[in-house]
């Protein structure tokens, strides 16, 4: 090959953002992370605090009107006795068309609550789960330009083979331009640092940490031991 041709190659791997060095993909073990064994299981914790999840996460905002809220009059539709028909009070019975509904939905907010033990038992019980299974990096990669860019980050992933898995990238909160440039993945998913819940972390098959944000997970995993 000659030198020119070399020159080509170097320029379009730096103008694609990839070097030889960024971009590496470490599998993580225990040690490393700073996350102690995990030896009971937290399956029923994990449980409680899913369904505690999906139904804080509800709108409860679906209603139906009772007799008492329909907009007809309430007045007798006809006399008691004397016309044939069966006798009728109001126009608002569920048993006319377009009167109230019995026993229909109602709006209303459920909020249940988990202990902050458990779920710091469950949060550790799944990346430890993570680490057993070897699906939890560290990739030594990061824009180098001051502007998001979707195109560089597929090809960062796509050279470490993460295309074809469900991501679960941690990503500082203030990282606007990282966040701005995996959104449009739809094999990614994000999560901030400080707000992990155990229905996000089991969505993907891997967990995904930049180098430069590894301090800030394993502050994370330090709250929860």
């Amino acid at each position: 090959m000659d030198k020119q041709d070399k020159n080509k190659n170097n320029i379009t791997s730096e103008s694609a953002g990839l070097s030889k060095k960024a971009g590496q993909l470490e599998t993580l073990s225990a040690k490393e992370v700073g996350i102690r064994e995990v030896s009971q299981s937290a399956g029923q914790e994990y449980a409680v605090w899913v369904r505690a999840l999906l139904q804080n996460w509800r709108q409860g905002t679906v209603a139906s009107k009772a007799r008492s809220e329909v907009s007809y009059t309430n007045k007798k539709p006809w006399k008691q006795k004397g016309t044939g028909r069966a006798r009728a009070g109001s126009a608002r019975s569920p048993l006319w068309r377009g009167g109230g509904v019995t026993f229909g939905p109602q709006a209303r907010t459920k909020t249940l609550k988990v202990n902050k033990k458990s779920k710091k038992h469950v949060l550790c019980a799944l990346v430890w789960e993570y680490i057993n299974h070897k699906m939890l990096y560290s990739l030594d990669w990061q824009l180098q330009q001051d502007q998001p860019s979707t195109s560089l980050v597929h090809k960062a992933f796509a050279s470490n083979k993460l295309s074809d898995k469900k991501v679960t990238l941690f990503l500082n909160r203030d990282d606007i331009n990282h966040w701005m440039s995996v959104r449009n993945l739809a094999n990614v998913q994000v999560l901030a640092f400080d707000d992990v819940n155990a229905y996000e972390l089991t969505l993907g098959n891997c967990i995904v940490v930049l180098k430069k944000d590894f301090d800030l997970f394993k502050d994370m995993v330090k709250a929860w031991n």
